[in-house]
């Protein structure tokens, strides 16, 4: 379709609950790429389905230009999935092979259309994901994570959908996949709107919608103009914030002033009248124009009030409410070339053997990204730099506290409170001072008090290092495996405020180079299959 369109007309959306999630949204998304952000929680995903016909709106029109093709953020695998359905081509490939068969069957010809080449573009679709030579009847459920969403955005490109949706589709990626993932992109034709926190993503986006609980704002350009405008608007809300204020002041004053002008000529009027020794009928008189006088002057200042009140709260609503997070980790490393960790001949678990053992040696004030494709052993490095797995064969030497996170916090009991669990890592501070401190990370009582497993992502990822960093004997060596999965654009910008002030050993394994640049890298680590490259950043 040469002109692909896809609209809301002041859509809303409620929840079983009775929540309003959206209210009065209005869009116009045509064959431009674009990006849609916004924090956690603020109903991105529940949009995609709504735009995707999946969700009927409860107020509003939708409406498409032709077929839209949607990919969630979470791949399913039914039972019985092979490859083929996974991409959703099992449907003209069953017709095709009955068709060669020797089936008649109309339906069969209306099932694979023009599409005689649907195995080669399978094949080819598979490729350009990485996956060649991956059997279509092979089982799905036999599939990792990651080559699940490979498969599944093998078929979203061959889709052929006039519009085509996806939600976070680089999570579990690694670099060349995502570059890959990137130009396949840069070469779709037709609609498109992505889902992500991929800032290198974003950038190539001719435009960014941002969702927020004020509704839906455009932003042309890629992430770094959004960026830019966003830093902009924040500022000038700033401005006109403190401006506010000041004119809510000087009203304030003025009305104070007025009023109490009001109450003197009020008392200098009723001593005249006692003085001129009217009949108590006029003095009843007097008193009443002059309540009636009071009464619209309190009406007029009240009127006033509101009108200041709504002023100011309409100037805070344009302020976006920003943390600034404080890391107060001690110092755990007293010298900068002191070694913190040292691997000697290290033979990794769970990888293809290398000629040669791993030999690293980890300094106090050492930040190392480390980086490589999928199954190049980065997590299971990590795992023996934390001593959750030994090597098979040569020496590990830990001379400091190592605290690992994985991707999956496993460390942060979900059952406990963060408070507890903290008390439990540090039981001689004080209850005072470790509150203030989770307060400075963004973590108050409404989040401390209960179980971490209602936090969101990036709730717990400060939970788990706050109970790391601020320990009796707090970690010297930090290691995080894949940190910035499921944060959004907000979390991720914070925890890179929270790593940059860690004064320890860090090593970090990412596919995010947004992130790896911003973190104040000492050295790259590169993984391959084959051997191990270290590099100063």
């Amino acid at each position: 379709m040469t002109n692909p369109f896809l609209t809301l007309d002041r859509a809303s959306l409620s929840l079983p609950d009775g929540r309003i999630l959206f209210s009065d949204l209005d869009l116009h998304l045509d064959g431009r790429p674009t990006g849609l952000v916004g924090r956690n929680g603020v109903g991105k995903s529940v949009l995609a389905r709504l735009l995707a016909g999946e969700v009927e709106p409860t107020a509003g029109k939708r409406a498409a230009s032709g077929r839209v093709h949607y990919l969630p953020q979470q791949i399913r695998v039914p039972p019985g999935a092979t490859v083929a359905s996974l991409a959703g081509v099992d449907g003209p490939l069953d017709a095709l092979a009955r068709i060669e068969a020797g089936s008649a069957d109309v339906r069969d010809f209306d099932a694979l259309g023009d599409r005689w080449d649907i195995r080669q573009q399978l094949a080819q679709a598979l490729d350009a994901q990485g996956l060649p030579g991956l059997a279509p009847d092979r089982a799905a459920d036999t599939l990792s994570g990651g080559e699940a969403m490979r498969v599944a955005l093998a078929g979203a490109f061959l889709s052929e959908a006039d519009f085509l949706i996806l939600d976070e589709p680089s999570n579990h990626l690694d670099a060349p996949q995502r570059q890959r993932l990137h130009a396949q992109l840069a070469q779709w034709q037709n609609g498109l709107l992505v889902i992500s926190h991929d800032r290198r993503l974003l950038d190539t986006f001719a435009r960014i919608e941002e969702l927020s609980p004020h509704g839906l704002r455009t932003y042309g350009g890629g992430y770094g103009f959004y960026a830019a405008r966003k830093d902009e608007e924040q500022a000038q809300a700033q401005r006109e914030l403190e401006q506010t204020k000041a004119a809510v002041q000087r009203q304030e004053r003025a009305l104070r002033e007025q009023r109490e002008r009001q109450q003197r000529r009020q008392a200098r009027g009723n001593r005249d009248a006692r003085d001129a020794n009217q009949a108590p009928i006029l003095m009843g008189l007097r008193k009443d124009r002059s309540e009636d006088s009071a009464g619209r002057f309190a009406a007029r200042q009240q009127a006033a009030r509101e009108q200041l009140g709504a002023q100011l709260r309409e100037a805070a609503r344009r302020q976006e409410p920003t943390v600034e997070l404080a890391l107060f980790a001690p110092d755990a490393t007293s010298a900068q070339d002191r070694i913190a960790l040292r691997l000697e001949d290290a033979v990794l678990p769970f990888v293809p053997a290398t000629a040669h053992g791993v030999n690293l040696s980890i300094t106090g004030r050492q930040r190392i990204g480390i980086t490589g494709a999928n199954g190049s052993g980065k997590s299971t490095l990590l795992k023996v730099l934390a001593g959750q797995v030994p090597p098979l064969s040569g020496r590990r030497r830990a001379h400091v506290p190592v605290a690992w996170l994985d991707q999956r916090l496993a460390g942060l009991d979900p059952d406990a409170s963060v408070l507890a669990q903290l008390r439990e890592a540090n039981p001689d501070a004080g209850e005072a001072a470790l509150r203030t401190r989770l307060a400075l990370l963004g973590l108050d009582a409404g989040h401390i008090d209960g179980p971490s497993a209602k936090l969101s992502g990036g709730e717990r990822l400060k939970a788990a290092l706050a109970c790391v960093m601020y320990a009796a004997q707090p970690a010297g060596l930090l290691l995080l495996d894949e940190p910035g999965n499921h944060l959004d654009l907000a979390g991720l910008e914070a925890l890179e405020s929270m790593l940059r002030q860690y004064r320890g050993a860090l090593a970090v394994v990412s596919h995010d180079e947004a992130l790896l640049e911003r973190l104040d890298l000492t050295h790259r680590l590169h993984l391959l299959r084959e051997s191990w490259a270290l590099s100063l950043a």
